[in-house]
């Protein structure tokens, strides 16, 4: 027994089937059954949620969702290797689990999944970010899902949480906390993984708001976040001279002195300043 379910423990289903974690594919798998049904509750009521899950692996994540309650699991896997453990999973939750051999980045889960869903993952260190920037900035806001569960290395998680003032603020902390609640949920060692990564992870919980914090158009407000980032060791009247030749104008209308710098401005002076360009 494994404790969650009547499946075989991960250590087991990992040897039957061949899967050593890949490098490649940013494969660090959680062993621990205990901890990835801790996870899957940090999602919230399930019951009632379709949920997407990127990158399950062996499943043990899955086996959290599903255990936990989750009315059905999409799980997009890129690695063929792991599909016969997922198989054996969806047997043992008919009708609940749905397998999807793809790239997380070329699939539109909203075709296979009913709205609002939940997404859960222990995401590939190598496409997290790409996957959240995605997600954080889809056309119509508010989205198709209600929130965001997600593992990344620690130094990540730091950045989506990270408040003005600190080194660790930067694009995706606007990104994310213009349109969400975002919050660091759980810390991980790197021994709870297999193999063990040479950096701890942290599971961050993001749950989107009806509405952006303060109003901005969002294409405007990424562009000129990006580019006060991109040279965050610059005065801002000197990174973003690109946008406008009046720029120094447009930050003293908003309040932001010329000589600060991007990670010492707030969301909601970011958002003022994008007003000017709409």
């Amino acid at each position: 027994m494994s404790g969650i379910d009547s499946l075989p423990p991960l250590r087991d289903v990992i040897a039957q089937h061949g899967l050593s974690a890949r490098k490649s594919l940013g494969q660090n798998f959680l062993l621990d059954l205990n901890l990835t049904a801790r996870i899957a509750r940090i999602a919230g009521d399930l019951s009632d949620t379709d949920v997407l899950e990127v990158g399950p692996g062996p499943g043990g994540l899955t086996r959290g969702l599903l255990a936990e309650g989750a009315r059905k699991v999409l799980a997009v896997e890129k690695d063929s290797r792991c599909l016969p453990a997922l198989a054996e999973i969806a047997e043992a939750y008919p009708g609940r689990l749905e397998v999807i051999e793809a790239d997380a980045l070329e699939i539109d889960p909203a075709e296979h999944l009913r709205p609002p869903y939940a997404i859960c993952a222990n995401l590939p260190y190598n496409v997290g970010t790409e996957l959240l920037v995605r997600w954080l900035t889809p056309r119509e806001w508010p989205p198709k899902w209600r929130s965001l569960t997600l593992m990344f290395q620690q130094e990540v998680a730091e950045r989506i949480v990270a408040q003005p003032g600190g080194k660790a603020y930067g694009r995706l902390a606007v990104l994310a906390q213009w349109r969400c609640d975002a919050r660091i949920a759980l810390r991980l060692p790197p021994g709870a993984f297999s193999p063990p990564p040479k950096v701890s992870s942290a599971v961050v919980h993001l749950t989107a708001l009806d509405a952006p914090r303060y109003p901005a158009d969002p294409q405007v407000l990424q562009r000129v976040v990006a580019t006060a980032f991109n040279q965050r060791r610059k005065m801002l009247r000197a990174a973003l001279k690109g946008l406008a030749p009046d720029i120094e104008d447009r930050l003293r209308a908003v309040g932001i002195p010329p000589t600060e710098r991007a990670e010492q401005v707030s969301i909601e002076a970011f958002c003022a300043l994008a007003r000017t360009f709409e």
